[in-house]
């Protein structure tokens, strides 16, 4: 190969490298490339409404609650749980005790049953088995009262429980239903200030009516 011919080679091929880094460079320069100020992609997410903490729910107005409860709701509710209970008088202990009467029986007393000593503490403290107490063991016997042998979990709704206390109640109940209490309307809102009473008349009336009423009502001059 002559000198010409590889010098020519050459320089094509520095032509050709410098065409090739001049455009890189001319791109840059076209398409200049701005970093987003924030990385990532915003994605919206629904707020969980079980991260608001656990709802409380509102007394109970048994007075109120029992009268009206379905009792035959309550009682088929309980046709699971007589494997564990009797529900007749005299009918004893099965796993469970016996819960005829149980609604204003002492916690901890049925004849005959081994009670776990959670119940007994609690029986300790408490003398009945009130509306309010049977509801809230209801709910979650294991937390209600630690170590009960009640392993049954549980009644969670409020309706179920009303009307579940409202049969055993009806089962040789000696304890009386309270009187209701219902919650209190809220407060009517005050008048809104410079509002006429209700019968007064209206602010601003003219003075000279009152006046010429009064003028009316006089006898005339002689």
């Amino acid at each position: 190969m002559s000198g010409l011919g590889f010098n020519k080679i050459a320089g094509a091929t520095l032509a050709t490298l410098l065409v090739i880094f001049g455009l890189g460079e001319l791109t840059n320069i076209i398409f200049k490339y701005e970093p987003p100020a924030k990385q990532g992609y915003a994605i919206a997410v629904a707020a969980d409404a079980s991260d608001a903490g656990p709802v409380v729910e509102a007394p109970i107005d048994w007075g109120t609650e029992l009268p009206k409860a379905d009792v035959a709701a309550g009682q088929a509710f309980v046709a699971k749980c007589q494997s564990c209970h009797n529900f007749a008088a005299g009918g004893g202990v099965i796993t469970g005790p016996d819960l005829y009467g149980v609604v204003g029986r002492k916690p901890g007393a049925f004849p005959g049953m081994a009670y776990s000593s959670g119940m007994l503490a609690f029986a300790a403290k408490q003398p009945v088995w009130d509306y309010d107490h049977l509801s809230d063991f209801l709910t979650n016997p294991q937390k209600y009262i630690d170590g009960t042998k009640m392993t049954f979990c549980c009644v969670k709704q409020r309706q179920d429980r009303i009307n579940v206390i409202a049969y055993l109640h009806t089962l040789g109940s000696n304890l009386p239903i309270p009187a209701p209490k219902p919650v209190a309307a809220a407060p009517a809102p005050a008048a809104a200030s410079g509002a006429p009473a209700s019968g007064a008349p209206a602010s601003g009336a003219p003075a000279a009516a009152t006046a010429a009423g009064s003028a009316a009502a006089a006898p005339a001059k002689k």
